[in-house]
């Protein structure tokens, strides 16, 4: 992205830059650089190993970086910890997914953040209230609100996870391969909520293995490659095999354009 497109979207929600952190003397992420906007989808792309999820772990507060700096809206942002990235509306949907499987989707929704009455107890009346308000938003056929999230299909339970997020009022949301072992249906399904949230003006950071996914589900893409930053491109600028060549030969598609 030039500098006149950068002004042109305004600032971006997060920034991260120059961000390193090594493991036992390995360099898992070796001054990286990325940024997201409003309303926008940005692919993380990269072998196993190639520190795509480190990465997004320290912008999600579970690790913490040897150097760099992040800014969420263009203020300087500290995050040590989860709780500090919830603080800046950042929230993370792991491909587990973190949900209890023994229980309905308003107490998966709920879980830790319980309602509770002006007695102290926990409300279940207004848990499901809620939950059937934000399930009827994003995903309107949406019925086995009594029923344990393990009985639910794959696609289901990443409509419980989102709605989570943003019932929480996630801006940013980082989603770990939200169509691993999903079908066709499935996917299409996850793909219409991640519309909706782009709608919403929430900034999605997404981790893939698959570049069809990137390819239909992104604006951009980030590739990684052993740590580093092969290059960032706009997904409808490039095809499968320049990402691919990105990924496995570390390539980015306009070095030989400009040699």
């Amino acid at each position: 992205m030039t500098g006149t497109e950068q002004s042109k979207r305004g600032t971006p929600l997060v920034e991260m830059r120059d961000i390193c952190i090594s493991f036992g003397g390995v360099h898992a992420v070796d001054h990286v650089s990325v940024d997201l906007y409003p309303g926008e989808v940005v692919g993380l792309l990269g072998h196993n190993g190639a520190g795509k999820s480190t990465l997004i772990k320290i912008l999600s507060g579970a690790y913490r970086m040897d150097s760099g700096e992040i800014r969420i809206n263009g203020e300087k942002a500290e995050i040590h910890n989860p709780r500090d990235a919830r603080r800046y509306n950042i929230e993370t949907i792991y491909q587990t997914l973190a949900l209890a499987d023994n229980l309905d989707a308003s107490s998966n929704l709920f879980l830790g953040r319980e309602l509770v009455t002006p007695f102290g107890l926990v409300d279940d009346d207004a848990m499901e209230a809620e939950t059937r308000k934000i399930m009827g938003r994003l995903n309107p056929n949406f019925k086995k609100f009594n029923e344990p999230v393990s009985a639910l299909s794959g696609g289901q339970r990443q409509s419980v996870a989102i709605a989570r997020a943003v019932y929480f009022d996630a801006r940013i949301l980082i989603m770990d391969e939200p169509t691993a072992a999903l079908g066709p249906h499935e996917t299409q399904m996850v793909a219409e909520l991640i519309e909706q949230l782009k709608a919403q003006g929430i900034g999605i950071f997404l981790i893939s293995h698959d570049i069809h996914d990137v390819m239909k589900l992104c604006d951009r893409a980030s590739v990684m490659k052993n740590g580093q930053l092969v290059g960032t491109v706009d997904v409808d600028k490039v095809t499968d095999d320049d990402l691919l060549g990105m990924i496995i030969l570390g390539k980015h598609p306009g070095a030989q354009a400009e040699a």
